[in-house]
């Protein structure tokens, strides 16, 4: 979904406008580190002996630098002004700091204008060399100016995705109001394209942003919203078609009520506003709460009256109640939770030593008793090590097994089945097998949540557990209206979405679990989750560089991916034959987009244009940009269409989007050291795009041939009028 400020955010998928406000974005970053590393080399010249001889290098390096920062200030200050003219509430701020920085950067290649510092005449020229102050002072109200203009230039940048957000909020109201079919459709493609501007806004703000816990949440709440898009149109569709159905409309309110909520939560994140009354997700972990007291009692070394007994005496008791969410849970096995209690006891009892032995040292600072003290910080550090690495395995080992024994959705399938034959009495079965589903899931989500190890996985977790307790619902809700009207094709069609949402979260709990796993066993660091390939080092270490290269496993894998994505090329390359204009826009883009994922399944094998893991980086760019180039391409010709035809097309580009924004995603956020699962990500999204680019061609090319039939009726009958009226 994500367009980000860099190359992804221009290409022109969202609305006029918008696509320039993103360039702005472009050009200001570009320019603020362009600026920083000169102002860097101007604080070096200014810090030079005086004593020093002055060579002609020098003097040329100083003069480089001087000109190269006046250049980048003006080109920076082109960029504020522009942002000023678009928006006038901030229009006298921008270009205040604009004229200081402008003066700024003018000042400094003054005083680095040192061409004729050998002649006779400039003898009472004021340069660097006589004036460090003056360039020192310039510097200074250069990155004190640059700042205003940034930090204005993002109060824009919130400004646009509130509005965005508004906007998109008002013609939700509409839709949940909409009772004409005709109106619904023209109503939600309007909300289809402010949809896409506002995935674009937040993407870029999601890759902007530096903590990582929030770049965790934007994810969380922008994974919400792509979702329940596709929800949205489909259960609105079916309250349309069954409008007196109580079930349909408590699943349409469903979605309509986690879009606000997510909607809410991405303006709470860019605005930095917590609503009153939230608790910290980190305050309620066992491995965040175990960190923290080991911190403490290691600080004991170096300072005995560094906090008091009591509060240490509370911080454990509280990390030791948390963990009764793994003891009290009816799916801990005894052993299981035999170890977690036996360890809890143990981590009690060496506490009351520590204690014992801390006060004793307050009185009595011998040899003796620090080594004591010592031995008892490290007794109890290894207990609570043990506690984690138990926790640890109860969690993961209840998570594994759930997925495995849900991987084949018979539940759901089951559900299908009861709707489509209207059998009530298997819908009440299934329903409560499905809830009981629900409820082990989000179980194992608190657990998880406990021992993921980072805030952003925390964040994953609630969101995982959100995900399963909303969807669990709507899945049952949606089954009912299906079973009360089993021969409606769209109550189906909305079950099916509910069901593929469900299943894509487990998929993506398994990778959570994974994540995890990972952290836990120290493969990965904090900014787990943010792919992209590391960048080219020249004199990198060989073994940084072992754990990039793919063992056979992966090999295998990446193989079997692309054998999949080649078969997928040629089901395209069918569909593509079939037209009979062959420049038409629509193939044109199909074609572009086949031909680079045949490269892309030519690199799983080793062979083909694209050598390097840069070179396909580079190409999956350009493959998402041409995916909304087809996008655009098949909107426009739905305007020719039917609305139940246009609908039909709608469905599918709104699958569309979504995929290449992600993709645009996946190759701009930065990774290091894993090289495997980028281009594993990266080809699974691409498969995907594939997939939906083979059901565009096939349904653009019958909708296309029953247009052309239509048109030649409507001909024929003209001319048959026209005939008898003449006679």
């Amino acid at each position: 979904m994500a367009a980000s400020l860099g190359p992804a955010g221009v290409g022109g998928a969202g609305p006029s406008g918008f696509a320039f406000d993103s360039g702005l974005e472009i050009k200001t970053r570009s320019v603020e580190q362009t600026l920083l590393p000169l102002v860097s080399q101007i604080t070096t010249l200014i810090n030079h002996k005086d004593n020093t001889k002055k060579s002609d290098k020098t003097l040329q390096a100083i003069q480089r630098v001087g000109q190269a920062v006046n250049l980048a200030v003006g080109r920076f200050v082109k960029v504020g002004e522009a942002i000023a003219n678009e928006n006038w509430d901030l229009k006298e701020e921008i270009n205040i700091a604009c004229i200081e920085a402008k003066q700024a950067g003018e000042t400094i290649a003054a005083l680095t204008d040192i061409s004729s510092l050998n002649h006779p005449e400039s003898d009472g020229q004021i340069t660097i060399f006589t004036d460090k102050t003056g360039v020192i002072k310039a510097a200074r109200l250069l990155l004190s100016s640059v700042t205003k203009v940034l930090l204005l230039a993002d109060r824009v940048v919130i400004k646009q995705i509130i509005t965005s957000r508004n906007k998109v909020l008002a013609t939700m109201e509409r839709l949940e109001k909409v009772n004409s079919f005709q109106e619904f459709v023209q109503i939600f493609s309007q909300f289809g394209n402010e949809m896409v501007e506002f995935a674009h806004l937040t993407g870029d703000r999601q890759n902007d942003l530096k903590d990582e816990k929030k770049k965790a949440k934007m994810a969380a709440a922008r994974a919400v919203l792509e979702k329940c898009t596709m929800m949205l149109l489909t259960a609105s569709k079916t309250c349309l078609r069954h409008p007196n159905c109580e079930s349909a409309h408590k699943n349409k309110e469903g979605v309509f009520d986690r879009m606000k909520v997510a909607l809410d939560k991405v303006i709470e994140i860019v605005t930095d506003c917590k609503p009153s009354g939230e608790t910290d997700i980190s305050s309620v972990s066992i491995f965040t709460g175990i960190k923290e007291f080991k911190m403490n009692i290691e600080a004991l070394r170096e300072n005995l009256y560094f906090q008091s007994k009591e509060n240490l005496s509370v911080t454990l008791e509280v990390i030791l109640e948390r963990t009764e969410d793994f003891t009290d849970s009816a799916y801990t096995s005894h052993e299981h939770r035999e170890r977690i209690l036996e360890l809890s006891t143990q981590a009690r009892l060496e506490l009351q030593q520590l204690l014992s032995v801390w006060i004793q040292s307050q009185n009595n600072k011998t040899k003796s008793i620090a080594e004591e003290l010592e031995l008892t910080v490290l007794k109890i550090s290894h207990s609570l090590n043990e506690l984690k690495k138990e926790l640890h395995r109860t969690a993961t080992q209840l998570a594994a097994d759930l997925l495995k024994s849900h991987a084949d959705h018979v539940v759901l399938k089951a559900l299908k089945l009861t709707g489509v034959e209207g059998n009530l009495e298997g819908l009440a079965e299934y329903a409560c097998k499905l809830s009981e589903q629900k409820e082990q899931l989000v179980e194992v989500c608190r657990l998880l949540r406990h021992i993921s190890g980072t805030e952003p996985l925390e964040i994953t977790c609630v969101h995982a557990e959100e995900t399963f307790q909303v969807t669990g619902q709507q899945i049952i809700s949606a089954a009912e209206t299906l079973t009360l009207h089993p021969s409606s094709k769209i109550a189906k069609e909305n079950l099916d979405v509910f069901c593929e949402a469900w299943e894509s979260q487990i998929g993506d709990m398994s990778t959570l679990l994974r994540e995890i796993n990972d952290v836990f066993e120290g493969r990965r660091g904090e900014k787990y989750g943010y792919l992209s390939l590391p960048k080219p080092m020249n004199n990198a270490n060989p073994k940084s560089l072992k754990s990039d290269k793919p063992d056979s496993e992966e090999q295998a894998k990446i193989a079997k991916l692309g054998l999949k994505l080649g078969l997928l090329t040629s089901d395209a390359n069918c569909e593509i034959k079939k037209w009979e204009d062959q420049e038409n826009e629509i193939v044109r883009n199909g074609r572009n987009m086949s031909s680079m994922a045949y490269s892309l399944y030519l690199f799983t094998r080793g062979e083909g244009p694209l050598r390097t893991s840069q070179d396909l980086i580079h190409q999956l760019e350009v493959f998402a940009e041409e995916g909304l180039k087809l996008a655009s391409s098949v909107q426009v010709f739905s305007k020719q269409l039917k609305d139940d035809d246009k609908l039909m097309l709608l469905l599918e580009i709104n699958k569309l989007i979504p995929f290449c924004h992600q993709l645009q995603t996946v190759t701009k956020t930065p990774l290091q050291n894993q090289v495997f699962l980028k281009v594993d990500k990266c080809i699974t999204k691409t498969r995907s795009v594939m997939a939906i680019l083979v059901q565009l061609l096939s349904l653009c090319y019958k909708l296309l041939k029953k247009l052309q039939l239509e048109n030649n009726r409507w001909v024929s009958v003209t001319n048959k009028d026209s005939v008898d009226g003449k006679t």
